[in-house]
């Protein structure tokens, strides 16, 4: 079973479900082609995580049109799940198995599975390979959830918040193994509170508030043409100056053909996380959300 050419990997339109008084998801749509990796970025409580496990087949939605490899993931059979791979926040089931026995058991659940042991190499638990899973570390389990959930060689993987607890260099190895998924054709969907990672990692960016889409874009362009515009800031006269300007290169030269050398002069350009903070004020979430940020 594949889905049909051209269609793409996920499609959602005015997806919505309510948690009592609690409008959690408010009209989302979504689309992921075949082979990108879309990183989903937004506020705790924005509904990220109840959109991700509608489209996993764990979460029944109230309304709107959904279809993840060509099927309703709430009519949809075991054949269609051996094609997910999922990876969740965190998992604490057969403690005392080890971390070879897991891989190797997870991987007979499925028809066409990759190598067990150049899994657990891929997320660098080899020795680690006989240790049991209750023993591991915050950072191994997760690299351990990350095997158990690629290890099926799975068509679309869900990566929610995969390199929590992970140490920069760990990180670091993981988003090369994501990258080989991609070059292997898989389709990813992420979500993450590190934007460093959907910069590096996602084609596009979509960032959710309030139960919908208020952006997206690839992490170049997210935001459009205004929230890219650079400061250029300097003094002049004793004065600090500042202006927001599309074209800082024109800025810095009528500056210097105007003052010869220009004093303090600075040049700013939005990052990723001043373009994420400026959609969260303008969207019904709080200005001050907290982000965890990469330096």
């Amino acid at each position: 079973m594949t889905t049909p050419a051209g269609a793409p990997a996920i499609e959602v339109a005015g997806l919505r479900k309510r948690y009592g008084p609690k409008q959690a998801v408010d009209g989302l749509d979504l689309r992921v082609d075949r082979g990108e990796i879309v990183a989903i970025l937004g506020p705790n409580g924005a509904g990220k995580t109840t959109t991700v496990e509608i489209l996993e087949g764990y979460r029944h939605r109230d309304e709107g049109h959904v279809r993840v490899l060509g099927e309703d993931p709430q009519a949809a059979g075991r054949g269609w799940r051996s094609r997910l791979g999922i990876v969740l926040q965190g998992t604490n089931d057969l403690a005392e198995a080890t971390v070879g026995e897991l891989v190797r058991h997870f991987s007979r659940f499925y028809p066409d599975p990759r190598d067990p042991d150049e899994v657990i190499d891929a997320v660098g638990l080899r020795d680690k390979v006989r240790t049991r899973a209750r023993q591991l570390s915050g950072g191994q389990r997760r690299r351990l959830d990350v095997a158990l959930g690629i290890v099926g060689r799975p068509e679309l993987v869900f990566l929610d918040e995969p390199t929590t607890g992970f140490d920069p260099q760990a990180r670091r190895s993981f988003w090369d193994l994501v990258e080989g998924l991609r070059a292997d054709g898989t389709t990813i969907l992420l979500t993450t509170h590190y934007l460093e990672e959907a910069e590096r990692l996602a084609d596009r960016v979509v960032v959710v508030a309030s139960g919908h889409v208020v952006a997206e874009g690839t992490p170049a362009d997210l935001g459009g043409r205004d929230a890219r515009r650079a400061l250029v800031r300097w003094v002049e006269d004793g004065r600090r100056h500042e202006v927001r300007t599309y074209d800082a290169s024109r800025t810095v030269a009528d500056l210097l053909a105007r003052l010869g050398d220009v004093p303090g002069l600075e040049v700013l350009r939005p990052t990723l996380e001043d373009v994420y903070l400026g959609l969260l004020q303008g969207a019904d979430s709080p200005a001050d959300t907290p982000v965890e940020v990469l330096r």
